[in-house]
């Protein structure tokens, strides 16, 4: 429930948030041009960034003492498959909407630099993926960097959580093969 009024709130407050979609005015918060080009770019280098950390884990696990990710299990039937393509797009959205749209448009009024403001998002949206070990944090950090860079070029959300959902999903299908 506090995810969904955090959407809600975002959605709905345009005038605080004139970020969605590049608007200036909060005007546009329906997907546009942008959001399939974020979605374009995003969700490659979302499983280039994931492909790269698997990489350096297969590589440098053994090397470092550090433990292999864990696998991801995905479910085993079509209701399953629905739930999580629902849950998926619904977690995109949420972490897209707060770390991206909702931290990175309200660190504006209090950092200027933009570096700055993809660190903080990125510290804390990596911080949410720490039970995932040393390698998804690793992972989160670049997604990150890489998405927050993408928010600040497009402002665009939707994109990005398409893209954030469609690699969930990549990543539990993954778990299939």
């Amino acid at each position: 429930m506090p995810s969904l009024a955090l959407q809600w709130y975002l959605v709905t407050d345009r005038s605080r948030f004139p970020a969605m979609n590049g608007a200036t005015n909060g005007d546009r918060i329906r997907p546009g041009k942008q959001d399939l080009i974020s979605f374009g770019i995003g969700i490659p280098g979302l499983i280039g960034i994931s492909f790269f950390v698997s990489f350096l884990a297969f590589l440098l696990s053994g090397f470092l003492g550090i433990s292999s990710p864990p696998k991801v299990e995905g479910p085993s039937n079509a209701a399953g498959f629905i739930i999580l393509g629902i849950s998926c797009l619904f977690t995109g959205y949420l972490e897209e909407s707060y770390f991206r749209y909702y931290l990175l448009t309200r660190l504006e009024m209090a950092v200027p630099k933009i570096p700055l403001r993809i660190a903080a998002s990125t510290v804390l949206f990596s911080l949410c993926h720490i039970y995932e070990g040393p390698w998804g944090i690793l992972n989160a950090v670049l997604a990150g960097v890489f998405l927050s860079v993408l928010f600040v070029k497009y402002r665009s959300i939707h994109g990005l959580a398409w893209a954030h959902g469609a690699y969930n999903l990549f990543v539990y299908s993954m778990s299939l093969v």
